[in-house]
């Protein structure tokens, strides 16, 4: 975010400046084209004046020893005048070339100077030729000024084109720039402001969304300080969605437990009754050999509900725990003999499960029920095993973080896994995909777990089968509920 902000107000200064500095550029150019075309035209009029004064000085010379002669002192004037006129033209800076002529014309006008001077000082008799002589060099003199200024004039029409032209261009480059600056910095505006309202947008879009229940909308895809944002909005949708999960469930656990013990009331008296009535038929010696048959499993199913209701029972009212110091792994070692003995287990059936231990031998020990243990990790061996029909291997692997405050138990198997679709659903009361399964086993284990201050979860294993992973709290970090 504050690189952005640096950026775009970096940008808008580069623009503005660049603007600045070309629109500065523009006109220092033009004013110096000005400037030069002004002093170009002041020598031009310095030219004119100086073939003016040459013609005048010519004009005294033709009106001397006439009626019509001027005093000396005007004529002396007009002649002082064409000496100021060319050291006039020196003051300006010109190219060698120009420098050469005007010296050539410095020159020439001295020699006519001194023409004239010999007209005026010399007799009357040797004036005549020194008037013709001086006259000469002056018609000289006029020709090559008049010459010269045709030239320049020309010149100086053709560079004062090309100068308004200059001028005129840069009039519209100045007007062209005037024009898309603007527009430009309108555009790098809506840029930036789209960059900083977009994720805003995000944000207050995936608040509305999260206000009106959806609370598996995420944020994807932001940067910088609003990906920090993003990151943690999500964080707290993960939060908020667990702890609504965790409020339903309790929900779902206090109701099914009313519903439990009605239940198991409401059913244990008459069944009880039943069992007995079919217990006392069973002994009557004149029943046939099928008869009897029909009341054993009768009898059967009659037990098979009562392990229904105690499964039920178990479930929405569990013991409270008898927390202890538990060494996890001896737990571990105690259930497995147990599972070992097992029919699934039996060495004599054609599937053969190995069973593999890889304990922590450094895991700390950690304060739980460990009957409630045995009970949870009996039915995970026992799903486990039920799971590879055809043989395998199960992985009980234990292990801790690495803060050191909590310890896991990990139970692998190698059979078909769990699919995708109902993995997230086998912790539910009465889910089940055993043909006689009473959807309870999952759901009791969670619960018991849950009583720990410890938790469970389940994930496929990356090439094969399924595993479950067990949280507990360490020794020290956990509170003993009941002794």
């Amino acid at each position: 975010m504050k690189k952005k902000i640096i950026i775009a107000l970096t940008a808008f200064s580069l623009i503005f400046i660049a603007s600045g500095i070309s629109v500065i550029s523009m006109k220092e150019t033009s004013c110096a084209k000005l400037d030069n075309l002004v002093k170009l035209h002041q020598i031009e009029i310095l030219r004119g004046h100086l073939l003016i004064h040459i013609k005048w000085v010519q004009s005294d010379l033709h009106l001397k020893g006439t009626q019509h002669e001027r005093s000396m002192d005007t004529i002396s004037g007009h002649v002082n005048v064409l000496s100021s006129i060319v050291n006039s033209c020196f003051e300006c800076h010109h190219s060698p070339t120009v420098a050469r002529k005007l010296t050539t014309l410095k020159y020439q006008v001295e020699d006519y100077q001194k023409a004239l001077n010999r007209v005026f000082v010399t007799r009357a008799d040797a004036a005549v030729l020194h008037q013709e002589e001086a006259f000469k060099i002056g018609a000289r003199l006029i020709s090559e000024v008049d010459t010269l200024t045709t030239v320049t004039s020309r010149k100086l029409d053709q560079r004062t084109k090309n100068a308004f032209d200059e001028i005129t261009r840069t009039n519209r480059m100045l007007y062209m720039l005037l024009a898309v600056v603007p527009f430009v910095a309108i555009g790098m505006s809506i840029v930036f402001i789209r960059g900083f309202t977009r994720p805003v947008g995000e944000l207050i879009t995936a608040t509305r969304r999260l206000k009106s229940g959806d609370l598996d909308y995420r944020i994807r895809a932001l940067q910088d300080e609003y990906g920090e944002v993003a990151n943690s909005f999500n964080e707290m949708a993960d939060s908020l969605k667990a702890h609504c999960l965790r409020m339903q469930w309790a929900e779902q656990i206090v109701v099914l437990g009313e519903l439990a013990g009605g239940l198991a009331h409401e059913v244990k008296n008459p069944l009880a009754g039943i069992k007995a009535s079919m217990e006392v038929l069973s002994t009557d010696g004149s029943l046939s050999g099928e008869n009897r048959d029909v009341l054993q499993k009768v009898t059967d199913q009659i037990k098979r509900i009562e392990v229904i209701m105690k499964s039920l029972l178990n479930f929405a009212r569990p013991p409270k725990p008898q927390l202890t110091d538990v060494d996890m792994n001896n737990v571990l070692d105690m259930t497995i003999s147990l599972a070992m003995r097992h029919p699934l287990f039996s060495s004599q059936t054609d599937r053969l499960i190995h069973m593999v231990k890889e304990y922590d031998p450094t895991l700390p020990r950690t304060i739980a029920d460990p009957f409630q243990l045995q009970q949870v990790f009996m039915n995970l061996l026992l799903n486990a095993a039920d799971a590879m029909p055809e043989g395998g291997t199960i992985i009980v692997h234990t292990f801790r973080d690495r803060t050191g405050e909590y310890l896991y138990v990990r139970i692998a198997d190698t059979g078909e896994g769990i699919d995708d679709g109902i993995i997230d659903k086998i912790f539910q009361p009465f889910f089940t995909t055993k043909a006689k399964g009473t959807g309870l086993g999952l759901a009791i284990t969670k619960r018991l777990i849950e009583q720990q201050e410890g938790g469970i979860c389940v994930q496929n294993n990356p090439d094969r089968g399924v595993a479950f992973t067990i949280t507990l709290p360490v020794l020290g970090s956990a509170e003993v509920q009941g002794t």
